[in-house]
């Protein structure tokens, strides 16, 4: 990701920073996806492993990375409590 771009960007529902997804948090992530178990904003169950991932500052929401665009939509938001251990 540019880090250019990322200096713009932030999430459009709180306004707070967004940074790159950590590769432990995207493995975490893709564990739950895998397990049937992570939905998005909109109820969506993620069904496929996310390569690339933008989080909010407080680290409460994760905002996907298709082919190179993150897809900055409420509904395609996913809350990150939902993961075990969170």
């Amino acid at each position: 990701m540019d880090k250019k771009l990322l200096s713009i960007l932030c999430c459009p529902v709180t306004h707070k920073g967004l940074s790159v997804a950590r590769s432990g948090l995207l493995a975490s992530v893709n564990s739950a996806i895998a397990a049937g178990e992570l939905v998005n904003r909109d109820g969506g169950v993620l069904k496929a492993n996310l390569k690339e991932a933008l989080v909010t500052d407080d680290g409460k929401t994760m905002y996907p990375i298709n082919d190179g665009i993150p897809v900055l939509l409420e509904g395609e938001s996913v809350a990150l409590d939902q993961l075990s251990g969170a």
